[in-house]
């Protein structure tokens, strides 16, 4: 049985567009714990969650995803309250990030560890649409303060994939983990 190492409710859909036949455990593990660059930081925390749960469930195939955005040199994370989100979006209003999601597969005698990057130019956006965004709690789960799949208009266009800025790159994972492929 697959396991998907997520809380998420996007990851759990987007999966759904690979294979139907798989059950849900988060990993309980401490995001903040890892201190390295960019590049290297969404990877290593989806092996963490995919080790995590390889041990307890030694017999099942366990897919992680953890996905982060990075804004120059520097990497957001989820805000930690509606302060930090309105901070983040006023951050990235106008500017260009690139969205790193690093995804582990461990099963079936294979270890997979991939990152996607998709660039995003962020729409530039006054203060008050970033208050009124943060008003509708949705940015608040979200790796970047914002959710691409949002009705709010808050992205000029990407370069990548789209399934990618929502966190879990599914036409990568879809290429390359032997998942069962159910519809």
């Amino acid at each position: 049985m697959l396991i998907l190492a997520s809380q998420s409710p996007r990851r759990r859909e987007l999966l759904k567009k690979i294979t139907t036949d798989f059950k849900v455990i988060p990993a309980d593990i401490d995001e903040r714990e890892l201190h390295l660059p960019p590049s290297a930081l969404a990877a290593e925390e989806s092996k963490e969650k995919a080790y995590a749960l390889s041990s307890l469930y030694p017999n099942d195939e366990v897919l992680a995803c953890d996905t982060i955005v990075v804004l120059g040199d520097k990497v957001l994370g989820k805000p930690i309250d509606e302060e930090d989100a309105i901070r983040m979006l006023m951050e990235e209003s106008g500017k260009r990030q690139i969205v790193l999601s690093g995804y582990t597969y461990i099963g079936k005698g294979v270890e997979i560890t991939r990152t996607v990057a998709t660039t995003v130019f962020f729409k530039k956006i006054d203060l008050e649409t970033a208050k009124r965004y943060v008003e509708t709690k949705k940015p608040l789960d979200k790796a970047g303060a914002y959710g691409i799949q949002d009705e709010f208009g808050l992205i000029e266009r990407i370069e990548g994939s789209y399934d990618n800025v929502m966190g879990f790159p599914t036409e990568d994972i879809a290429l390359h983990c032997p998942i069962t492929r159910q519809k």
